[in-house]
């Protein structure tokens, strides 16, 4: 180890910094958030820095450095593009016992400021020891996207509780298997939430009761369009958390994968007419999973609540008191639209959208077609494959023109994407010709045009396919 990591404590703390250009003012911003009191001395400082020093944020002593600015100072910054400065800097520095960075210099620093990851008071830092600072900053990235912006809230909370929470739980392992369910479990989620209240009253409840038992609690996760680059950060975080995965026909294999290589996976897929097990049935099943103290994912494609019956799922839920959690996704709609090139609104084509099921529970085709028919607008019909030709023909049927622009988009956002564009005369056609099957978004609409113009996902990836119909 070529460094000792170490925090230092800055509150109130003289700390200097000679320098006043952009770096200069990327450090002087790190000093003045752990509460430093910072003095910059340069000729001139860049506009950022000129601001804080009038609003009385730091000082700017104007001019040269001199050594005898290091007096009384807890840490030294040399940050100008001048070496011969720097050097003065370092060895004023270290002849003084004053911790000095160089900024990109290791050779003159005694110590390096790493890549920080802040979620105060969780602080992380990494760093490649001063070699390779550009790798310290791309792993910060990939950190950024995995540590959720709430864990500060979450320390904090937790840290208010240490004390009795040792004092509740004298044995070592009693108070190491609480902390597990509190700090992996529902509570907190809720604290991530901004929900302190709810979080407060579960939190004096267990400390009550003693309970260090993990506690059951369902989330419902979009999974998006199938991408899985399209998942949000929660999405993912919580598929590698869950104790058991719920997921259907919609949800692409390649985002399975990223759940918890241990969850019990749970095949509970529907199809029209073909149900691997009822709505009420995959209600009741994820109560029972949640009342044995189980975090359970239930996966959907595209948004829990854009004809993902998420709301029939949190009525259940509720009633029986579970804990839950909705976390929306990309809904198909958006994602076929825009890796297919098709805009959902345009100002020349479209000035609104309606999302529409293909067909109801009974299975009819009985939807409100004087609404869907209006001029200048998009429809997007959800798990209307299978009634293409009767939707096509009411649509006709009910005054839209026969050359009305239709696509269809299958597997969108997927390596195995296909968009068949025609109209809605052609469209029933070329699902049938080209043995289109679920999961598969139908569009209708003028801005149906525009999908040869726009469509650069098949130019980027080169891996979609566009057919066109007459």
């Amino acid at each position: 180890m070529d460094y000792f990591p170490i925090f230092l404590k800055l509150q109130d703390q003289p700390c200097l910094i000679v320098g006043g250009g952009e770096v200069a003012l990327r450090k002087a911003r790190l000093l003045l958030a752990a509460g430093a009191r910072v003095r910059v001395v340069a000729p001139e400082l860049a506009p950022e820095l000129a601001e804080l020093s009038a609003q009385g944020r730091l000082a700017h002593l104007a001019g040269e450095f001199a050594a005898e600015q290091l007096a009384g100072q807890r840490l030294a910054i040399a940050a100008t593009d001048r070496r011969e400065i720097n050097r003065q800097v370092s060895e004023a520095a270290q002849a003084l016992g004053i911790p000095v960075n160089v900024v990109d210099d290791p050779e003159l620093s005694s110590y390096i400021t790493p890549a920080i990851v802040d979620r105060s008071p969780l602080v992380i830092a990494v760093s490649s020891g001063g070699g390779v600072p550009v790798l310290a900053r791309l792993l910060r990235a990939r950190l950024e996207s995995m540590i959720p912006a709430g864990f500060g809230q979450l320390a904090r909370f937790a840290s208010g509780f240490r004390e009795r929470v040792k004092a509740r739980f004298a044995d070592v392992n009693q108070r190491r298997a609480f902390w597990e369910a509190v700090l992996e479990g529902p509570l907190a989620e809720a604290v991530m939430n901004g929900d302190d209240a709810g979080a407060t009253r579960e939190m004096e409840r267990r400390l009550a009761a003693g309970d260090a038992a993990p506690a059951g609690a369902v989330y419902l996760v979009g999974a998006g369009p199938g991408n899985p680059d399209l998942l949000t950060f929660r999405a993912l975080r919580l598929m590698q958390q869950a104790d058991v995965v719920l997921y259907d026909k919609l949800v692409a294999p390649e985002l399975l994968e990223l759940a918890r290589r241990d969850a019990e996976r749970v095949y509970v897929g529907k199809a029209r007419a073909n149900h691997a097990l009822p709505q009420q049935d995959i209600n009741l099943l994820m109560v029972r999973l949640a009342q044995e103290g189980k975090r359970v994912l239930r996966l959907k494609g595209g948004d829990p609540f854009t004809f993902g019956r998420g709301g029939e799922e949190i009525d259940t839920l509720a009633a029986h008191g579970i804990a839950f959690e909705v976390v929306p996704g990309i809904t198909s709609a958006s994602g076929a639209a825009a890796y297919a090139g098709i805009p959902l609104t345009h100002r020349d084509y479209a000035q609104s959208v309606t999302f529409v099921t293909g067909h109801r529970q009974d299975g009819s085709i009985q939807l409100d077609w004087p609404a869907l028919t209006r001029p200048a607008q998009t429809v997007v019909v959800y798990m209307g494959v299978s009634t293409a030709a009767e939707l096509c023909q009411a649509f006709i049927g009910h005054g839209k023109p026969a050359s009305t622009p239709a696509a269809v988009v299958e597997w969108a956002t997927t390596a195995r994407q296909r968009t068949l564009t025609g109209t809605l005369a052609t469209l029933p056609g070329l699902i049938e010709e080209y043995r289109v099957a679920s999961p598969a978004l139908i569009i209708v609409g003028e801005v149906v045009e525009l999908a040869d113009k726009l469509a650069w996902y098949r130019r980027i990836e080169n891996s979609a396919v566009t057919i066109q119909g007459g």
